[in-house]
């Protein structure tokens, strides 16, 4: 029953998409004067050269993280919105190790990371204290807290790191001993990327081979049951959102070392939100999350191309975001097919 129930859930998920990829391309066809061209790019674009598939694997990276740290913190059923302020601070804290530092070639970026999965842990165990303490609502307080994680980090850049001659409001050049390898020739993809399998790889062995993982699961499914077969569900809640929060923070990080020069950002990249989307997207699978980055990261750089070679604008992924998340989310959909499974199954048992 638990994988027709899955297999079920997967088919759903795949309609939802092939529905808001119709809905995108009827679009297309209506608004654009050379449809065919403006539907080639968009679909295939990221395949005709090298560098264009590599700007997919390049924005792939950061969103494998927030997608894993909001599973994380989504399967114990905690609605934290912090990846996006944790991503950003875990950003600032390896750019403050990277300019003021001065490590070994390996141990320097290693430090960083790591550092700035500290904080990024750090700042999403608030969210996470108050709703065990007091329990405040963790949507709430983490969506309130982005907004600090965002004037705090420009404060520390602009205050303590920022690079007076460099024209524009940017941190210092990160010292080379603190980047990440660029790994394929004539693309910016670094080595990040072989740590963001290596993490999808241990959050799914945590969320499914450990008592930990079973823990969190169950207190997502039924906190009451978790809590009366003897599970501190409290524990459990601080837990799902410090590791949510680390891998964030350990994100942004790779992000700013793999990626740029300078810490350059003025507002929150974004990366926290479409985390939400890759989360929703993969079922709060680890082993998915990759599929579901990857599938964003394909739309986005084809659209960004569509924009660029046609005459249809890239904010046509918004409208295939928005129709699958709608799909997916809305519990009725299909919701009569799920019935008829179940019942199905439960009446060959009977029998």
């Amino acid at each position: 029953m638990f994988k027709q129930k899955r297999l079920f859930e997967l088919s759903r998920t795949i309609l939802a998409i092939a529905i808001a990829l119709l809905i995108a391309l009827v679009t297309i066809l209506f608004v654009s004067e050379e449809p065919a061209k403006a539907l080639s790019t968009f679909l295939l674009g990221p395949l005709k050269s090298v560098r264009h598939f590599g700007n997919v694997l390049e924005m792939m990276i950061p969103l494998l993280f927030t997608g894993l740290a909001v599973s994380i913190m989504f399967s114990a059923a905690q609605f934290n919105l912090g990846a996006e302020g944790a991503f950003f601070l875990g950003g600032i804290a390896s750019t403050y190790i990277a300019v003021r530092w001065a490590l070994p070639n390996v141990i320097h970026p290693a430090f960083a990371i790591l550092l700035g999965g500290v904080v990024g842990a750090v700042f999403c165990g608030i969210p996470a204290i108050l709703k065990v303490k007091w329990n405040a609502s963790e949507l709430v307080s983490s969506l309130m807290l982005n907004y600090v994680a965002l004037f705090l980090g420009l404060y520390i850049i602009n205050y303590f790191l920022r690079d007076v001659n460099a024209g524009a409001m940017v941190s210092y050049k990160l010292a080379e001993s603190s980047k990440l390898i660029k790994m394929i020739p004539g693309t910016r993809v670094h080595f990040g990327i072989l740590i963001a399998v290596l993490m999808v790889v241990l959050v799914y062995y945590l969320m499914y081979r450990t008592r930990w993982g079973y823990r969190i699961r169950l207190t997502g499914l039924n906190s009451s049951f978790a809590r009366y077969s003897g599970i501190k569900t409290a524990s459990v809640i601080v837990l799902a959102q410090l590791l949510g929060g680390f891998i964030a923070g350990v994100g942004g990080s790779i992000e700013v070392l793999g990626m740029y020069r300078r810490f350059s950002w003025q507002t929150l990249p974004g990366y926290g939100w479409d985390g939400i989307i890759v989360a929703i997207l993969a079922r709060n699978n680890p082993a998915l999350i990759p599929v579901g980055a990857f599938f964003l990261a394909y739309l986005r750089i084809g659209a960004d191309l569509m924009s660029r070679t046609s005459d249809v604008q890239s904010e046509v992924v918004y409208i295939i975001q928005g129709v699958m998340i709608v799909l997916i989310a809305a519990e009725s959909f299909l919701a009569h097919y799920r019935h008829k499974l179940v019942f199905k199954e439960a009446r060959n048992r009977s029998t």
